[in-house]
């Protein structure tokens, strides 16, 4: 059975730091490429971070300079830390493994 378990998110103030966790089963975990999307009321959701298999990463424009991907395979975790939030980088962070499985996410909040 797969399960993709976030945690990790809370309030901040702005330019203060987070990271994201997500710990996978169920799959070969080590073989899918990883991605972190964020999804902000009213807004659709959006990727903010991946990392591939041989990991390389990539990262959407907002988060280039703030946010680093990183990702263990021995713990089946992949991690986003999260440097310099802004109160635009509200969001529920949900995690994805390739095509095909979600995790339910983890808020973070910045905001004084």
């Amino acid at each position: 059975q797969v399960q993709i378990v976030e945690s990790g998110g809370g309030l901040v103030q702005p330019g203060g730091s987070l990271r994201a966790s997500c710990v996978a089963s169920g799959f070969a975990f080590k073989d899918y490429f990883m991605q972190w999307y964020r999804q902000a009321p009213g807004k659709e959701r959006e990727l903010v971070a991946g990392i591939s298999a041989g990991g390389s990463t990539y990262y959407a424009d907002s988060a280039k300079g703030r946010f680093t991907i990183s990702r263990d395979n021995a713990k089946n975790a992949v991690y986003l830390q999260m440097n310099g939030l802004k109160p635009e980088d509200t969001a529920v962070y949900s995690c994805r493994a390739g095509f095909r499985y979600w995790g339910q996410g983890t808020q973070v909040t910045a905001s004084s």
